[in-house]
C-alpha cells in the first residue's frame, strides 16, 4: 500500500563510519529523485546499533553532505523512535507471530535463518534469546521497483523467520527501517544492496497494517577489485576538498550525462542535475 502524501525521500546512512564514494550515490540519487518530484528531502541517522557506532560519526556526516550543497530539509535518528519500535513488537507478540531463538550465527541457514526448533520451545527469561517474526512459508512478496522494475521474492522460503529484536536487547534493522519508513517517508531510493531487505520490510508494515514507501534501488559502488565499497572494507572516507569534482562522479555513476564546464559550485551541479534526473536513465 503505497503512502497517498506528498513525496518525501530520505538518505539514511548508519553513524558507524565517515562516508565514502559509495554513500554519496545513495545520497545523491535520492536527493535527486525527491527534488525532481518537488518532495522534500529527509537525512536519518539509523543509529540503533551502538556498539558499532563511531563517535561523532553521525554529526560528521551531517557536515560532508552539506560540504557537497546536500541540504537536508530534516534530520532524524532513528535512537528516537524505541517506544515506536516496541509497539510494534509488543502488537505482533499479542498476535503470536513471534518466537524466541538461541540460534547462534554458526548455526543458521544462509540468509540468517533459524532452522532449528526454537518455535516450538519455550526459554526462561533468564536465558538471552533474539526474538523472529513467524513468516509463513507459502509468503511471496511482489514489489514495483522504480528502477528495477517488478520483483518477486519467495520469503517464506528465501528469507524465513528474521530477526526483529537481537539477543542484546537491540532492535534489528528490518523492524526500525519499516516503521520509520512507513511513518515518515512516501520513496525510499538506495543501493541494490539492501534490495534483499525490502520484502522482509515489506511484509513486517503489512501485518502492522502500516503503509508502504515505494522502493527504487541504484547499482552499489565497487572498488578496484570489484568488491562493494562499505565501511567494513576500509572504503577511503569522502573528502570535503574536491566536492564538486566528488559529485560529478557519483552523478557519472548514475548514468546522468557530464555537465556543462559552465558549472563551478556543487550547488549550480544540483540545480542543472535536478534538471537531468530520470530514473530510466540509471545504469543497471
Amino acid at each position: 500500500m503505497a503512502h497517498d502524501i506528498p513525496y518525501v525521500g530520505r538518505f539514511a546512512p548508519s553513524p558507524t563510519g565517515p562516508l565514502h564514494a559509495g554513500s554519496l550515490v545513495a545520497a545523491l540519487a535520492s536527493y535527486l529523485d525527491a527534488k525532481a518530484h518537488s518532495g522534500r528531502w529527509l537525512v536519518r541517522i539509523d543509529d540503533i546499533d551502538p556498539p558499532r557506532e563511531m563517535a561523532g560519526a553521525g554529526h560528521d556526516i551531517i557536515n560532508v553532505l552539506i560540504a557537497h550543497s546536500l541540504h537536508p530539509d530534516r534530520v532524524d535518528h532513528q535512537s528516537h523512535h524505541g517506544q515506536r519500535y516496541t509497539e510494534a513488537l509488543e502488537q505482533l507478540q499479542e498476535r503470536g507471530l513471534v518466537y524466541a531463538c538461541k540460534c547462534t550465527r554458526n548455526n543458521v541457514a544462509p540468509g540468517g535463518v533459524c532452522i532449528s526448533d526454537c518455535d516450538s520451545r519455550a526459554y526462561g527469561n533468564d536465558e538471552q534469546v533474539s526474538l523472529r517474526i513467524r513468516v509463513p512459508r507459502e509468503t511471496t512478496i511482489h514489489f514495483d521497483d522504480l528502477i528495477l522494475s517488478r520483483q518477486r521474492c519467495l520469503l517464506g522460503q528465501q528469507q524465513a523467520n528474521f530477526i526483529l529484536r537481537r539477543k542484546d536487547g537491540l532492535y534489528a534493522y528490518q523492524l526500525a527501517a519499516a516503521c520509520d519508513d512507513a511513518r515518515d517517508i512516501s520513496h525510499v531510493i538506495r543501493g541494490v544492496d539492501l534490495l534483499e531487505s525490502t520484502p522482509q520490510q515489506l511484509f513486517l508494515q503489512e501485518i502492522l497494517g502500516l503503509p508502504s514507501p515505494q522502493y527504487g534501488h541504484l547499482p552499489i559502488v565497487c572498488g578496484s577489485d570489484g568488491q562493494k565499497l562499505s565501511k567494513q572494507t576500509g572504503a577511503t572516507a569522502l573528502s570535503t576538498e574536491s566536492p564538486l569534482a566528488n559529485l560529478c562522479a557519483a552523478a557519472h555513476h548514475l548514468g546522468l550525462p557530464q555537465a556543462p564546464s559552465s558549472i563551478s559550485s556543487p550547488a549550480d551541479f544540483l540545480r542543472w542535475s535536478v534538471t537531468q534526473w530520470h530514473r530510466e536513465s540509471v545504469k543497471r
